[in-house]
């Protein structure tokens, strides 16, 4: 949605001032120093990708703290994770570079972050400065690509109605084919 749609809906809804100074207040066309902390803390993201005809595409992402790289305030990576092999997201970024990627601290603040910019496909060799040597993020078993995310714009998603979870411990089994440990077959009928 353009920034003139926007506008048209807000002047149909009466919150055109309240989007204004929300765009004054919020709206950044960088990562904030805060911002980036934020983004380190997480441990998951949901990204959204969409092809060149427009159909779109929204998945999470899993890691561990630090699954995020902070390259700079206008820059920052992430790993594709070995997967299904269907590469819906990487597909679409070939065809349209746009994405947007969405931070929500379900465990302390509840507070979200939303990031938007343009993507870039990278090999699982041109590993981010700062992923350190005995980092998981270092294992081309796992990595299928990195992506590099230039940040256009970024902005606060409010904690008010976002859910706030416990975390459990869970054992995770990076890179498995085991359609048990994938629940696989949980929607099959």
């Amino acid at each position: 949605m353009s920034l003139l749609s926007e506008q048209i809906i807000q002047a149909e809804r009466g919150s055109r001032k309240r989007a204004k100074n929300f765009y004054e207040s919020q709206v950044k066309d960088h990562l904030t120093p805060a911002m980036q902390e934020f983004i380190q803390n997480q441990k998951l993201m949901f990204i959204a990708t969409a092809d060149a005809t427009g159909s779109c595409d929204c998945s999470p992402r899993f890691g561990k703290t630090g699954l995020v790289t902070i390259l700079g305030e206008k820059t920052l990576a992430y790993p594709e994770f070995r997967g299904n092999g269907v590469f819906a997201s990487l597909g679409n970024i070939l065809e349209n570079p746009q994405i947007g990627l969405l931070f929500l601290d379900f465990l302390g603040s509840t507070v979200g972050l939303h990031v938007n910019g343009t993507a870039e496909r990278r090999p699982p060799s041109d590993v981010p400065t700062g992923v350190s040597d005995n980092n998981e993020l270092r294992s081309a078993r796992l990595i299928e690509q990195w992506v590099y995310v230039t940040v256009q714009e970024a902005y606060i998603h409010c904690s008010k109605h976002v859910p706030k979870f416990k975390e459990v411990e869970k054992k995770v089994h990076w890179g498995t084919d085991d359609p048990k440990q994938k629940s696989s077959n949980y929607f099959q009928s």
